[in-house]
């Protein structure tokens, strides 16, 4: 019952974490000029317009996902294309950071309380982990990861063709990467989530 407890609470989370990510790339992308994601029905908080049943499966049993990702046409944004893409790949990390600082201060208020049930603040603490480690995975400059399109701001215009190839075998080159480098991610991602939760939370 406490695996099932702990998988329902996590598909939960997930609910929230994900469709607020993709709303803040699709608001983004709408503030600087480009209509595409509002035009397709994803300037929403629902997440039945974001979430990719396979990303999320992988989210909660083997820690690396995905949802759906929002459209941007990079020609529409106003000003440097390639900065304001980065502004709009960079604002998917930031709302997870966001949310992982709410949920951290829900977290000590409720420590505060003498009667604050206890599984609200594991739900704070697993809140906490799962955006951080949303945020770090995403910054990984992985294509089609956003730290990829933060990377591409600063790559010399020669360097397109390289990075679409690239780009082509991204998901790819994450898994595989996972799998020869075992401990690769646990030092991008779990160390320093871990880090910074207990920064958050206090401990």
């Amino acid at each position: 019952m406490r695996v099932l407890s702990i998988a329902a609470t996590l598909l939960i989370l997930l609910l929230i974490c994900f469709p607020v990510h993709e709303f803040a790339h699709a608001w983004t992308a709408t503030k600087l000029g480009d209509d595409t994601a509002r035009l397709q029905g994803r300037l929403t908080l629902n997440p039945i317009k974001h979430l990719d049943v396979v990303g999320t499966l992988m989210m909660m049993f083997l820690g690396l996902g995905w949802a759906k990702p929002v459209p941007v046409n990079p020609m529409n944004l106003r000003g440097n294309y390639r900065t304001s893409m980065a502004i709009v790949a960079l604002a998917g990390p930031f709302s997870n950071f966001l949310l992982a600082v709410l949920f951290g201060l829900i977290f000590r208020v409720l420590g505060l309380a003498p009667d604050a049930p206890a599984w609200l603040q594991q739900v704070c603490v697993l809140a906490v982990f799962i955006n951080l480690s949303l945020m770090l995975f995403n910054l990984i400059p992985i294509p089609p990861l956003d730290g990829s399109k933060i990377l591409w701001a600063y790559l010399p215009p020669q360097m397109d063709g390289v990075f679409a190839f690239i780009s082509q075998y991204g998901f790819l080159i994450l898994f595989g990467l996972s799998y020869l480098i075992p401990t690769l991610f646990s030092s991008l991602i779990s160390r320093p989530s871990t880090l910074m939760a207990q920064i958050l939370l206090g401990y």
